[in-house]
């Protein structure tokens, strides 16, 4: 079993790397919400540590004259036992693959708000 970086009695901690566009949306919820998966984005990604979220955000996210930032937040375990975590290149590329007809149902079980750690801009 791949271990968290951290696990409460409640949720287990998980990282979003989001972009401008998608941090307003979650703020426009209260915090309480990632936005709907677009058409053409079947997937939605938590990942499992800050390391690879940053690394996305800096790489991807905040590149371009744009900003990136890693969110953190956290699930109630039970949800996420449904979902493997996926490996998806080195050792801390750890991923959950949540479809995104679940999104809203991943919603329901975040324990507390969604909370910005820190921002990158090109």
């Amino acid at each position: 079993m791949v271990q968290n970086e951290s696990i409460s009695s409640e949720g287990v901690v998980l990282f979003r790397p989001v972009g401008e566009e998608e941090l307003a949306l979650i703020r426009e919820s209260e915090w309480t919400a990632f936005p709907p998966r677009l058409y053409w984005q079947p997937i939605f990604y938590p990942v499992l540590n800050e390391g690879y979220a940053t690394q996305i955000a800096c790489d991807w996210n905040a590149r371009d004259g744009h900003s990136g930032y890693v969110t953190r937040f956290q699930v109630h375990k039970a949800f996420l036992d449904r979902y493997e975590v996926r490996q998806v290149g080195g050792a801390v590329h750890l991923e959950y693959w949540i479809p995104a007809e679940y999104l809203e149902e991943f919603n329901r079980q975040l324990v507390g708000p969604i909370e910005v750690i820190s921002e990158f801009h090109s």
